[in-house]
């Protein structure tokens, strides 16, 4: 679904929930401001930077440097180890190390991806989008598969990151986030509706 002349402004610091039906952009808005797909019309500013004029180099870097990106699957490397499934992304080990313990996975550390469940994949997701303290987290579903008790480990994470002046953006259906959230935006065909 293409989106309608869609107007978003985000403050530093803020937690959002965007919601909506199946098909109505809400990944598609993601993706465009992560970078990953590209405007028909209109522009994207995000960070004070307009994404929809960067070149791929550009959007790359964009991306290292600005956005942290949390799928509904994990995405992990499935023959690295927790520590380097987050190092991938860049950063240093002791800012991982931080990360690993934050988020419950100290006990799990030599462990690859298929030894954990899926809410410490996630969580490990979440430390690989978080480890070079990116201004920006976008986040898609990161609940969707998760029972209640990782579902709430990955939901701390994300407040506590807004907490320490990030901001997020997730798409979301899970009572679970949306409760948390600073502010609920609805996406319907395409259009923000309030």
């Amino acid at each position: 679904m293409a989106l309608d002349n869609v107007s978003l402004q985000m403050g530093v610091g803020e937690f959002i929930a965007l919601r909506g039906p199946s098909g109505a952009g809400k990944s598609t808005l993601l993706y465009l401001l992560a970078g990953l797909l590209g405007p028909d019309a209109g522009s994207i500013e995000v960070a004070g930077r307009d994404v929809s004029k960067m070149s791929g180099f550009e959007k790359t870097r964009f991306r290292k440097e600005v956005i942290g990106l949390v799928f509904q699957d994990a995405r992990l490397i499935p023959y690295l180890d927790i520590r380097e499934n987050i190092l991938v992304a860049g950063g240093d080990q002791n800012r991982a190390d931080q990360l690993i313990v934050s988020l419950g996975l100290e006990g799990r550390i030599s462990h690859v991806p298929g030894e954990l469940s899926a809410g410490e994949q996630q969580r490990v997701g979440l430390a690989r989008a978080l480890i070079h303290c990116p201004e920006l987290v976008l986040a898609d579903e990161p609940t969707g598969n998760l029972d209640d008790a990782s579902a709430e480990a990955v939901v701390l994470g994300l407040r506590n990151y807004v907490k320490d002046g990030g901001s997020v953006l997730v798409v979301t259906h899970d009572p679970r986030v949306l409760s948390k959230a600073d502010r609920l935006i609805f996406l319907e065909k395409g259009k923000i509706l309030l």
